[in-house]
């Protein structure tokens, strides 16, 4: 797997399980990120949030602070911003383009965690240029924080409530093949189920199912912890 720190660290990791359940995790390899000159990024620039891979393997990450797209060397950690976002101006500050995606036929698409409209829009990124994709329904409290397409094209949005008793999770699932989107909430988890789940990952295991990996952000605080939770989906 392919991890993303806010604090400007790209990591690559080995899963390891028995019988498909995981067991353990190996960093293999850790770099800095770095801007198109090899600086290291540094606050404001350094926040990644999101995070995407192509089927050729071309990583893109999602900035907020300073708000951007860009590509990601993984050997080297350079990152090269891609077209600015003509909307980045009514991001708010650490609620940026916290969710980032790759569709089947190799469109990013990036959501924020907030924005000023009655939907959150799903931007979506080809040729150079940005358009909007769909408008996905704010329901509640939940806020977009993680996105991923499954073979067949369903986007699954992961997203997160803060209560005062912990963290709450979601995840739905649209199907944008009609001509408004179509939603199934998956998973809905009461406070402190588990802890600041903010990565997904959608895959299929040896058996064709489809499986959920999520992964917590620790926010560097003693208090909580990084979790890796995995779920599979029984339709």
């Amino acid at each position: 797997m392919i991890l993303v720190s806010d604090r400007g660290q790209a990591i690559e990791a080995e899963l390891f399980r028995e019988n498909g359940v995981l067991t353990s995790v190996t960093i293999n390899h850790s770099v800095a990120l770095r801007d198109e000159t090899g600086k290291i990024l540094v606050k404001p620039f350094s926040d990644a949030e999101g995070l995407a891979v192509s089927k050729k393997g071309e990583i893109y990450l999602s900035f907020e602070g300073q708000h951007r797209v860009a590509t990601l060397n993984l050997r080297t950690g350079v990152t090269v911003p891609v077209a600015p976002l003509a909307q980045a101006r009514l991001l708010a500050d650490n609620r940026g383009l916290e969710a980032l995606a790759m569709s089947p036929d190799g469109t990013v698409m990036a959501l924020p965690e907030q924005f000023p409209t009655p939907t959150f829009p799903l931007f979506a990124y080809r040729n150079s240029e940005w358009t909007v994709a769909a408008e996905i329904p704010k329901q509640g409290p939940f806020l977009p924080v993680g996105a991923d397409f499954d073979a067949d094209g369903l986007f699954y949005l992961l997203e997160r409530a803060l209560t005062p008793l912990g963290f709450r999770s979601r995840v739905r699932r649209f199907d944008f093949s009609g001509a408004s989107p179509q939603e199934t909430t998956l998973l809905q988890s009461l406070p402190s189920r588990f802890d600041n789940l903010e990565g997904i990952s959608v895959w299929q295991d040896a058996s064709g199912k489809t499986r959920l990996t999520l992964i917590s952000d620790d926010n560097f605080l003693p208090i909580q912890k990084t979790q890796i939770v995995e779920f599979s989906i029984r339709d």
